[in-house]
C-alpha cells in the first residue's frame, strides 16, 4: 500500500466520524438524544399508552393555547380534559 493510499484512508476515517451521530463541533454540548426503545419503555413503566386520535385543528389549537397557558405539556393537558369530561358523566 503506497503513502498516499494510507493518507487517504485515514481521511475517510476522520471524515466518518465527522458525520457520525453524536459527533459535535467544538464548543458545543452533544444533547443525549433518548432511544425510541428506552422511551417506550420509560412510558410503559409509567402506565403510558400511545393513543393516536383525529381532531378538528380548531379543537388542537385550544388545546395547545391551553397547554401553553398552564406551562404543562401537550399530554398532561389532553389527560385533565379527558378525565374532568369522563368525571363530568
Amino acid at each position: 500500500m503506497k503513502k498516499t493510499d494510507l493518507a487517504k484512508n485515514d481521511a475517510k476515517k476522520l471524515m466518518g466520524k465527522m458525520v457520525a451521530p453524536g459527533a459535535t463541533s467544538f464548543g458545543t454540548t452533544a444533547s443525549l438524544a433518548v432511544d425510541k426503545r428506552e422511551q417506550r419503555k420509560r412510558d410503559q413503566a409509567l402506565g403510558l399508552v400511545p393513543f393516536a386520535v383525529k381532531l378538528n385543528s380548531d379543537l388542537v389549537k385550544r388545546l395547545h393555547d391551553l397547554a401553553n397557558d398552564r406551562g404543562l405539556d401537550l399530554n398532561t393537558v389532553v389527560a385533565d380534559v379527558l378525565n374532568k369530561g369522563l368525571d363530568a358523566k
